[in-house]
């Protein structure tokens, strides 16, 4: 599995095919920059469709969103924001930060 998350972007009002499951996402702008990274877990309501939704109802300027289903979403939620900070040298626009460890994955 690669580091980054490199599934396809899907535009933000199509949520068919989206399930409860546990997993993380991310949402980008417009121009495809990410801006929010986020996870459906044990306490999510309705999974990945259910924090999805209420991502996107949240950030009006986020024009896609791409996920993935995996059980050990907070273990993966950490690596990509870790990626991202790595990658940019700051947080993504909408995500508060909190202490994380470094990671090189080049």
């Amino acid at each position: 599995m690669a580091v980054r998350l490199d599934k396809p972007w899907r535009d933000r009002h199509d949520l068919v095919g989206v399930h409860g499951n546990l997993g993380v996402f991310q949402l980008a702008d417009v121009d495809a920059q990410i801006i929010f990274i986020g996870f459906a877990g044990g306490n999510s309501r309705f999974g990945l469709k259910g924090e999805i939704r209420d991502a996107l109802a949240a950030r009006t300027d986020a024009a896609f969103y791409r996920l993935e289903v995996n059980t050990a979403y907070q273990s993966r939620y950490r690596e990509l924001l870790m990626a991202f900070i790595a990658d940019h040298g700051a947080w993504p626009r909408y995500n508060e930060a909190f202490p994380i460890g470094r990671l090189s994955p080049n």
